[in-house]
């Protein structure tokens, strides 16, 4: 079975990669800025703490598919 084209996945990374770019402004930034915390941990640090090893995760997700699509296309 072939896996994901390289073209499909270089429009994918660009599309993840502006999606990450939002999360981290002002519209997402101002939702999670409240006085609420998660075990004790304040909503918009936890937003970052679990935001960032998720995006690495989809870098990572990325990279494989990139390392093992066929070279010829």
């Amino acid at each position: 079975m072939k896996g994901p084209k390289i073209p499909q996945i270089r429009e994918a990374w660009v599309l993840f990669f502006v999606m990450g770019m939002i999360m981290i402004n002002y519209p997402f930034i101002h939702i999670f800025n409240k006085d609420i915390s998660i075990f004790g941990i304040p909503l918009l640090v936890f937003y970052f703490l679990a935001g960032w090893p998720l995006s690495i995760f989809v870098v990572a997700i990325f990279a494989h598919l990139l390392e093992n699509a066929p070279q010829d296309q």
